[in-house]
């Protein structure tokens, strides 16, 4: 990446987003939004809506995919209450917006290589996997993994697209997989391809997926996720690329990692419990049971866990969900996930925004459910702690017995404050740190509040002020209440956790 701009803004810690996404919010701030959209004509319709507007002294704001002769420019800013935006169907970029009007010019086959086509494939067919990037149709299709051609055999089941189609191959040849199609089914591009009961002999990061990491690694993400896991040397390789840039989750999608499932968990940052795979390669009667054992363990060990794939898949086209989905996200929470993520039900559905509201409904109602969830999610006790263990759990006791209403830890790598989330404390955990790269990382964590601190603590006295200050700022607690405060000391050095304090919230007009 050599944009200037985007490198000084990464440098500064400053957020970087799409031109959709601004757009997005700047229709927003207009009573009135016209979106207009269409495989042609979207530029020639905006600048002629503009037009209209301009001349009919509605004095319109403009933004507008080309230059417009009589503006001699691609925006315009006006006083008026209406807004009128071209909205770009490539890459999906209008689906940022949410105007009050819409218009589609027209509906024609463009940008396939991002949106695909649907081909139906009949049961008893020949179909084709090679490693053509020509389009794919109902005879064959592009499947770029050479790396696994070897690997596989006659007869060897492959099932895609969470397993609605399957596929049996028929011969193997050094370019391509000649498969019979077992069932009636549509495909189209971009599906997970799932080879079960085998164990792939290669690397689980790509060429590809290598260069791919290295540019997110440049741009500053917190979190890298791990696709197929099957053993913790995954995580290993994984990590000593990353050489403590991100923090390394790891998918598990297979029986193998299943297997494996607590030398996973040692070497990760965080799980992920990618069902929709999962329940492919394994028997889905087992995928509940493997759920619940992969969140217990999980918080054995202190490490976030995210249950993710089809929480809400109805949701894809419904505006509801059926009362069993509510039920499957709300028995993850119930068990202890630290997060639940939505997969195709934002990312393609027809209400991305509905969703997400509806999975948050869920979940407050759930944490708002006092008679089931403390008492679900109290953590068992646990053996062979350590010192920081050991200062989490007497943080949990006081703040237990003395009412508090926040339970506050300062922590350089976050160490602490995940200690402190797995004990799932019936209060706001305030995690405090003066790296922000911690700070973003924490956000994933359990009933944290994380912030970042522009000072470090030089004392316990100076502790308590910022810690209190803080808290009492973001309006998380009031004067009167009582919080308890983790740290180490030496003060800013990591995996010194080793006091305690507790402190009451005094109004400003106290201080002296």
């Amino acid at each position: 990446m050599d944009n200037i701009e985007i490198l000084e803004a990464q440098k500064k810690n400053i957020p970087i987003i799409k031109r959709a996404e601004m757009l997005g919010e700047l229709i927003k701030l207009k009573d009135t939004s016209i979106a207009i959209s269409g495989t042609h004509g979207k530029t020639s319709t905006t600048s002629m809506m503009g037009s209209i507007l301009t001349e009919a002294l509605f004095d319109p704001t403009l933004i507008i995919g080309g230059v417009v002769k009589n503006l001699n420019a691609n925006a315009l800013l006006g006083k008026g209450d209406i807004i009128v935006a071209e909205a770009d169907e490539f890459d999906k970029s209008f689906l940022q917006l949410s105007p009050t009007h819409s218009i589609i010019t027209n509906i024609d086959s463009e940008h396939l290589d991002c949106y695909g086509s649907k081909e139906n494939l009949v049961k008893g067919q020949n179909f084709v996997l090679d490693l053509s990037t020509e389009p794919g149709d109902n005879n064959r299709v592009n499947f770029p993994h050479e790396e696994i051609y070897d690997f596989l055999t006659p007869n060897s089941i492959l099932l895609v697209n969470d397993g609605r189609i399957r596929l049996q191959i028929v011969e193997q040849k050094k370019d391509s997989l000649i498969t019979e199609v077992l069932n009636d089914a549509e495909i189209s591009n971009n599906k997970g391809v799932n080879i079960p009961d085998v164990i792939l002999p290669i690397d689980a990061l790509t060429k590809k997926d290598k260069s791919d990491l290295m540019k997110a690694l440049d741009m500053g993400v917190d979190w890298v996720a791990l696709s197929f896991v099957q053993q913790a040397e995954d995580i290993h390789k994984l990590k000593k690329i990353i050489n403590n840039k991100a923090l390394v989750m790891a998918k598990i999608e297979k029986p193998s990692a299943v297997k494996n499932i607590d030398d996973i968990i040692n070497a990760a940052d965080g799980i992920m419990i990618a069902r929709g795979d999962l329940g492919v390669e394994m028997p889905t009667e087992q995928v509940p049971i493997v759920q619940k054992n992969i969140i217990k363990r999980c918080r054995h060990f202190g490490k976030p866990v995210v249950v993710a794939t089809q929480m809400l898949e109805s949701m894809i086209e419904n505006l509801v969900p059926t009362r069993a989905e509510a039920s499957d996200v709300a028995n993850a929470i119930y068990d202890g996930t630290d997060a639940v993520m939505l997969s195709g039900e934002s990312a393609v559905g027809a209400h991305p925004i509905e969703v997400v509201r509806t999975m948050n409904k869920i979940i407050e109602n759930v944490e708002n459910d006092k008679n089931n969830y403390d008492l679900q999610i109290t953590q068992e006790n646990i053996d062979d702690v350590d010192n920081t263990d050991a200062i989490t759990l007497a943080a949990y006791s006081i703040a237990k017995k003395s009412d508090a209403k926040a339970i506050i830890t300062f922590s350089v790598s976050g160490r602490t404050t995940t200690r402190m989330a797995r004990e799932r404390a019936p209060v706001q955990i305030v995690g405090l740190s003066p790296n922000i790269n911690t700070t973003r990382k924490m956000q994933l964590y359990w009933g944290v509040n994380s912030c970042h601190t522009q000072e470090d603590a030089q004392n316990a006295q100076d502790m308590v002020n910022i810690a209190c200050s803080i808290a009492k700022n973001k309006k998380l607690v009031k004067p009167g209440d009582n919080v308890v405060i983790s740290a180490g000391v030496p003060f800013g050095s990591a995996g010194t956790t080793n006091l305690l304090r507790l402190a009451e919230i005094i109004a400003d007009k106290d201080l002296k």
